[in-house]
């Protein structure tokens, strides 16, 4: 009897060294590498590309699913939302007061830029990237000193202060923009030229074309019309994917995160125009740049790209054409529209832009992708 007793607890104890080796095999087990990429992915600064088509809401997006004759590059997105654009003094906004709430995470007055409802300074997500180290950049195929881009960087109670705005970018410490606008830098009513002053700040400047991005530790600024570049149907080159494609070599050289902004900015023209060539014309421009984004997300997985409309223009939709089983487009109005706006999310944190929600709420889901606490935003004194 003793000696299976003594059995019994040389068994048992065995038993317990065998479970608690076991267990500490099982703790130095390798990470499957999928689950290795996601943690550094999740570690790493996070990208952001935030495409805006100004004027473009569901009847926009539609257009590409019936007019091209491959896919359109939007069936890419999974997740996606909707936005209310109404302002804090109107319920149809405009593009100043809607990029405001973009950049600043706080609706706003229709046509000021930067300023809280009381026309006081707030900070934009650019200065708040800036702060944690992130390169930014905005492309717009109207001027850079437009509302849309403005709304980033400037703050002024009139979006038509151009002159005023042009002298805020100096300041805006940007790594890299395009768009047109040039008279507003060096046609100025004081006479200064700060197209020569941003030479002096090390931007390396081009008023001719998209040069290509050679020296990734410079400045790179673009402003390539007086005012905007044509419309696309009216002999555009393919400025916006060239933009877009050469933001991106500049602002992922370092690995430091960045943020970039991209203004599809006619759409809206062609809603207030009423015309489906230019409409068209400017959403199948549109589509090439979001196509070098996706692109881009698809081999980094630090990157969140989120796609959408500061409003809806025109009253647009696609309806029933002239033919059997042809469509056609239709605008209700010149004007914009209060209609409800599509946001497409695709990467890093994509799923957090399912749902409705305001257009101000985009700034702080941004940030908390980013892993950035802004629950107190402070005015700039």
């Amino acid at each position: 009897m003793q000696l299976i007793h003594k059995c019994h607890k040389t068994v048992k104890k065995a038993g317990i060294l065998l479970s608690l080796t076991a267990i500490f095999f099982q703790g130095c087990q390798v990470k499957p590498e999928n689950s290795a990429k996601a943690e550094s992915a999740d570690s790493s600064p996070l990208n952001v590309i935030f495409m805006i088509g100004d004027g473009m809401a569901t009847g926009q997006v539609t257009t590409m699913f019936y007019y091209k004759e491959e896919p359109s590059v939007f069936e890419q997105f999974k997740e996606i939302g909707f936005i209310n654009t109404s302002s804090s003094s109107n319920k149809v906004t405009d593009s100043a007061a809607a990029g405001t709430a973009f950049a600043t995470g706080q609706k706003s007055f229709n046509r000021g830029l930067g300023l809280s409802p009381d026309s006081l300074p707030v900070p934009t997500i650019l200065t708040i990237l800036q702060a944690k180290g992130y390169q930014t950049g905005l492309v717009s195929i109207g001027s850079i000193t437009h509302a849309t881009p403005a709304s980033f960087y400037a703050k002024v109670t009139d979006r038509d202060m151009e002159e005023s705005i042009a002298e805020q970018l100096l300041e805006a410490d940007l790594d890299f923009f395009a768009g047109g606008g040039l008279d507003f830098f060096n046609k100025r009513k004081d006479g200064q030229d700060l197209y020569q002053s941003l030479v002096g700040q090390g931007y390396q400047m081009d008023s001719v074309g998209m040069s290509r991005v050679t020296d990734t530790s410079r400045k790179y600024g673009y402003l390539l019309a007086p005012n905007g570049l044509p419309a696309k149907h009216k002999g555009r080159d393919s400025f916006l994917k060239e933009a877009t494609e050469q933001a991106l070599a500049k602002l992922s050289a370092s690995d430091s995160g960045f943020f970039l902004m991209v203004e599809g900015s006619y759409i809206d023209w062609a809603g207030h125009a009423r015309d489906k060539e230019f409409m068209l014309a400017e959403m199948l421009d549109f589509e090439e740049a979001l196509a070098v984004a996706l692109k881009y997300v698809d081999t980094h997985e630090n990157t969140l790209l989120i796609v959408t409309g500061d409003h809806e223009t025109g009253g647009m939709s696609v309806g029933k054409g002239a033919q059997i089983d042809q469509v056609d487009l239709y605008f209700n109005t010149d004007q914009h529209t209060a209609d409800l706006v599509p946001v497409f999310a695709i990467g890093r944190a994509a799923d957090s832009f399912k749902g409705f929600y305001q257009n101000s709420d985009i700034f702080h889901k941004i940030l908390k992708a980013a892993g950035i606490q802004n629950d107190k935003i402070e005015l700039v004194k």
